[in-house]
């Protein structure tokens, strides 16, 4: 029996490539998420930008917190098995009034991973709407690889402004609206994408990648993931150490050559060396 979804929700998922809205925050965790998001904000003296969107669990505590949560972990176990890692986290987040947007394309384009067995927890920090840019999906398009083409669209909130080489049908395409501490799950062949955030307030994604123990990089020389429940008997990916605390010398040196390694497969063919800001 499943731990959190239903059986009739993980059919969903796997027919659709999709399943939304699970409970994972309540109203005053979700509003402790975005209040220690944007105290490292001030800190720092700015929105959270380039590399540091990436794996921000290595080098913040409560983010390495979130990635174990249980409610999270249950649903993804029902879908992927009980033994899992973290991969990868990004935030996702879109200014008021920006013109920032997420094209249509597949997760699994540019990842190097050799098993579309890969899931996406989108956790809302802040509503998302269609006023200010939630999530769509493709119902079903995670059957195949389809084509992309690079972009850099300066606007394009994507590592190279990936996009579907073939038109997205949106008539067919469904809305995943969030209320705040509610998180959608994806499949890493799902084909989606964002509008710009046309509201007065932040809105607010973290996304968080997990993967079963017997998934190994396909592309890259090296990599590394969190392991966050069960054991790892293959080996494939070095184990990634929780931060001591926020933001030490320690955790950032850790952080900084394992976003610049995972850039050299996320990027390659480009000539791109980091994230863009």
């Amino acid at each position: 029996m499943p731990k959190l979804l239903s059986q009739d929700a993980v059919a969903k998922y796997n027919r659709d490539g999709y399943y939304f809205p699970i409970d994972v925050l309540n109203e005053s965790e979700t509003r402790d998420m975005r209040r220690r998001l944007e105290d490292h904000e001030r800190a720092t003296g700015g929105p959270i930008q380039g590399d540091k969107r990436h794996k921000a669990h290595l080098y913040l505590t409560w983010l390495n917190d979130l990635i174990r949560s249980p409610k999270i972990l249950d649903a993804v176990e029902d879908v992927l098995g009980p033994n899992l890692f973290c991969w990868s986290t990004s935030f996702f987040i879109k200014e008021a009034s920006d013109a920032g947007f997420v094209s249509w394309h597949q997760d699994a384009t540019y990842w190097g991973l050799s098993s579309p067995d890969v899931m996406t927890v989108w956790l809302a920090f802040t509503p998302a709407n269609l006023l200010n840019g939630c999530m769509k999906f493709a119902p079903g398009t995670h059957k195949m690889q389809l084509e992309h083409k690079d972009t850099f669209d300066k606007n394009n909130l994507l590592s190279r402004g990936q996009e579907i080489a073939v038109k997205v049908d949106e008539s067919t395409t469904v809305d995943a609206i969030l209320k705040p501490g509610q998180a959608s799950l994806h499949h890493v062949l799902l084909a989606h994408g964002s509008e710009p955030n046309k509201s007065n307030d932040r809105r607010i994604g973290f996304a968080i990648r997990y993967i079963p123990t017997y998934v190994k990089q396909a592309v890259g020389a090296k990599d590394s993931a969190t392991l966050v429940r069960g054991t790892d008997t293959y080996n494939y990916f070095e184990h990634e150490p929780r931060p001591a605390a926020d933001c030490t010398p320690e955790a950032m040196a850790t952080h900084a050559a394992i976003v610049g390694r995972q850039v050299q497969v996320l990027y390659r063919g480009t000539g791109q060396e980091h994230f863009r800001p």
